[in-house]
């Protein structure tokens, strides 16, 4: 479908047409008709799939309409979203696509001065995008009336449950109008965003444009089965043999992406790390190094990723399979977008095959496996995939125990049990041994203990 026959503003359509855009995406397409008629929105599409534009173009269009502006301290729309680096690109979509409108739009995020956010809000703002943590925080300062936002949106709600912003966005979502139009964009819709979504939107058209368990077909995925040790020099080495033009390197944790960078720089090869404990100057630097391909290499954590929009990534590097397996389609959609190819390899070490088999079960498809080089610790001698321990099913058949002779006496000898008759004790005290002690004193302490509290028990109930 052509943007045209969307019933945008001509002012909207010489903008996007100024972008080169000419077709709108599925989720654009389907999102948009139902967002200018002021309905509720339920998204749901793989990244890179234009979910920022299907809401930006409707919010645009509707602020053109009102004709007019925010009121001083006031703010007509309101876009959460998870990290300020996906809150920067959304900004920069609202100035793009509304160049002819020119509406006011502000961001806001932790870790800067916050002296500047404040006095935007204070002119007054038609879009405010912000991260849920500053937002708040404000808002405790008596700094943000959101009284008046017509339009509230969520993107990458999947992302923002994740990183525990749930209560910080329901004690938002708490001081807006009742009466507003919300939209719910999300890359994967887990059972709690559904929830989420339930309590929040009202009777909202839903929108799933593919399925959140398919990978994007131009992706070319593939697995090294590879000892953790050597995974750096794996990568090393498909970084000059594939080669990787522009690759994106998901690592599991913060201190692990630093760590990557480090290996990487002594083999020679550039690479930088993005995560929540950079600034954002330094995170800022890394992405524009990264977008003019000053440095070949960005190692990202999966919080930190939400947001990194680069053209002609062409490899995505599983460094740590992830344990949930919705964020590997998230992750490997960061490449082959836009129509373009791309590749996505994966590193699975003894430890990950679990997170491995989970992923396939959820793209209905095995990863094929590439050959690791001898040298970098293959963990098998071939290309086979490594067995995983299975844990026995419920209502599986056991194998059966031995049998157990009918009559356990019967197994002793008359000779043993008249012995043991003879042996037994007669009923009575116990006799003491010289030294005035139980003849339990040679036992061992915790036979003894275990006695004494078999006794008290008996003493109970006697």
């Amino acid at each position: 479908m052509k943007f045209s026959d969307l019933g945008l503003a001509e002012a909207i359509l010489r903008a996007v047409t100024n972008e080169g855009y000419t077709h709108a995406t599925p989720i654009q397409a389907q999102a948009i008709p139902h967002a200018l008629k002021g309905r509720d929105v339920l998204g749901s599409a793989q990244t890179g799939t234009g979910k920022t534009a299907a809401f930006a173009l409707p919010i645009l269009q509707r602020l053109m309409t009102a004709q007019g502006s925010a009121q001083p301290g006031r703010v007509r729309c309101l876009v959460l979203c998870p990290t300020r680096e996906l809150a920067t690109q959304i900004q920069d979509s609202f100035r793009t696509y509304g160049q002819n409108l020119r509406p006011r739009t502000a961001v806001i995020f932790g870790g800067t001065n916050q002296n500047p956010q404040v006095q935007a809000l204070r002119r007054g703002l038609d879009v405010l995008i912000a991260t849920p943590g500053r937002l708040l925080d404000l808002m405790n300062q008596g700094l943000v009336n959101l009284s008046g936002v017509e339009v509230l949106v969520l993107d990458e709600a999947d992302r923002m449950l994740d990183m525990g912003f749930i209560h910080d966005i329901r004690r938002i979502v708490g001081k807006l109008p009742h009466n507003r139009q919300t939209m719910l964009f999300s890359a994967t819709m887990p059972a709690e965003i559904r929830s989420l979504a339930d309590s929040f939107l009202r009777n909202p058209a839903t929108v799933q444009v593919a399925p959140v368990s398919s990978a994007s077909e131009t992706v070319e995925q593939s697995v090294y089965f590879v000892g953790r040790n050597n995974k750096v020099e794996l990568l090393a080495h498909l970084y000059n043999q594939l080669p990787i033009a522009r690759g994106i390197v998901f690592t599991r944790t913060k201190h692990g992406a630093d760590r990557v960078v480090r290996r990487l720089q002594s083999h020679g090869i550039r690479a930088e790390a993005i995560h929540g404990n950079k600034t954002q100057n330094a995170r800022e630097r890394a992405l524009a190094n990264f977008r003019s391909n000053k440095t070949p290499l960005l190692v990202a954590t999966d919080i930190a990723s939400r947001g990194i929009d680069v053209d002609g990534v062409t490899h995505v590097v599983n460094y740590d399979l992830t344990h949930e397996p919705e964020t590997y389609v998230h992750r490997i959609g960061r490449t082959g977008r836009a129509g373009a190819t791309g590749t996505a390899v994966s590193f699975c070490d003894q430890e990950e095959v679990a997170n491995l088999r989970a992923i396939e079960k959820l793209i209905r498809r095995q990863i094929p496996v590439s050959e690791s080089h001898p040298k970098y610790g293959s963990m098998s001698n071939s290309n086979e995939r490594p067995e995983q321990p299975r844990r026995q099913a419920v209502g599986q058949s056991r194998p059966p125990k031995p049998a157990r002779h009918p009559h356990p006496v019967a197994r002793h000898s008359h000779a043993a049990a008249a012995s043991h008759t003879q042996d037994r004790k007669p009923h009575g005290p116990k006799p003491r041994h010289s030294s005035g002690h139980s003849h339990s004193a040679g036992r061992p302490a915790w036979d003894r203990r275990r006695s004494s509290k078999k006794a008290a028990r008996f003493r109970s109930f006697s």
